[in-house]
């Protein structure tokens, strides 16, 4: 029985590390994530938290994870990690049964799960849980309490340190469609081998004033015209396909409204965009480094792009800065492209070279300085 227990907390300890350290190399993207729950639920003034919800959550599940391999305070930990996964199976649950949340990130957008999978690896996480908990009084720490005190404290000291370095710079491992050497034109198409949609063709009928629904199949045996009123005709999906792109909604609007996607795109050498959800909410400096950043370009020819959903604040706070450009694109579209606010994506025609957060603009410099 002791075999068994210590091999169910190795499993349960290194899914727990390895799901938090996915989130941990994005805690953005998972803020993003508890915005769309709360938003379903209506408690969307959460909102302002999420990023917080999300630091704390991820340190937790690695720091549970490695408390569990240690074998360290098992009572306390027990508790927490049975309370924790009937949470997370909730959610998931929620996420398959009520359609309304396609994924629930469990391993964040690097390991990209359905709501049925996640379902069904978290009923098997709560299993396994619940048996360390029955068997909590029988496991024995694997070290003493100093040393498995300190690396819980180490834990703790790394999941602040490296959230801080991904939510400063850029996540560490991109796993999003605009990632470095990514053509953004061919993410924009279907995958080859794409399932569509599949959808059933109903009929809306009234018959003796009642509302009658069938498919072409199945048309009553007394169906005649004139006894059946035509209401409506419509599509109900059935199973849902794989027929769409990894990029589907990524537009680039000039100070016309005109849609100038592929004319920035397809143009030939290198161009730099500058990605701000919302230029009032930029990070400190970021006009002034953009400001070198464009003079540079300046040097080199190379087009300077703002692509923002905040355009007149991107001006005012820019207006002195000549070799800039501004394009229009959906705050959400900028939030999957740049995780940083804001976040510097050098292109060379629709291939991304190289991506950079404010605080590392110098970078930014040093690579279109080097271009030819």
């Amino acid at each position: 029985m002791k075999i068994v227990i210590a091999a169910i907390r190795i499993i349960v300890g290194v899914l727990f590390i390895f799901s938090g350290l996915i989130k941990a190399n994005d805690p953005t993207g998972l803020s993003y994530k508890m915005q769309e729950f709360f938003e379903v639920w209506g408690i969307d003034f959460l909102n302002d938290y999420t990023l917080a919800f999300a630091i704390i959550m991820n340190a937790f599940e690695i720091v549970a994870g490695v408390a569990v391999l240690l074998g360290w305070r098992m009572k306390l930990f027990s508790w927490l990690l049975l309370i924790l996964i009937i949470f997370f199976t909730f959610l998931t649950g929620y996420a398959l049964f009520s359609g309304k949340i396609k994924t629930c990130g469990c391993f964040g957008d690097c390991i990209p799960l359905t709501a049925i999978q996640s379902f069904i690896k978290d009923l098997i996480l709560l299993v396994l849980i619940i048996v360390i908990f029955i068997a909590r009084d029988a496991i024995v720490p694997l070290f003493k309490n100093v040393v498995s005190t300190s690396l819980i404290a180490l834990t703790v000291l790394f999941c602040i340190i490296s959230q801080w370095y991904v939510l400063t710079h850029l996540p560490v491992v991109d796993c999003l469609a605009y990632k470095t050497g990514n053509n953004i034109i061919e993410k924009m198409k279907v995958p080859e081998g794409a399932v569509s949609d599949s959808f059933a063709i109903k009929f809306k009928y009234k018959k003796a004033g009642k509302e009658v629904v069938f498919d072409s199949d199945h048309f009553p045996d007394d169906f005649d015209e004139s006894t059946y009123t035509f209401v409506d005709r419509v599509q109900e999906l059935v199973r849902p396909g794989t027929a769409t792109a990894p990029i589907n909604d990524f537009i680039l609007y000039g100070d016309s409204g005109e849609d100038t996607t592929m004319a920035i795109l397809n143009q030939p050498g290198y161009y730099v965009m500058l990605f701000t959800k919302d230029a009032n909410q930029a990070e400190k400096d970021w006009n002034k480094n953009a400001a070198q950043v464009a003079a540079t370009c300046f040097e080199k020819k190379i087009p300077f792009f703002i692509v923002t959903a905040t355009t007149d604040a991107a001006r005012s706070q820019l207006n002195n800065v000549q070799n800039v450009q501004y394009l229009k694109c959906d705050a959400t579209v900028i939030k999957t492209a740049g995780r940083v606010n804001p976040t510097y994506v050098i292109m060379k025609q629709a291939t991304v070279e190289g991506k950079y957060a404010n605080v590392d603009y110098e970078k930014v410099i040093k690579q279109v300085a080097g271009s030819r």
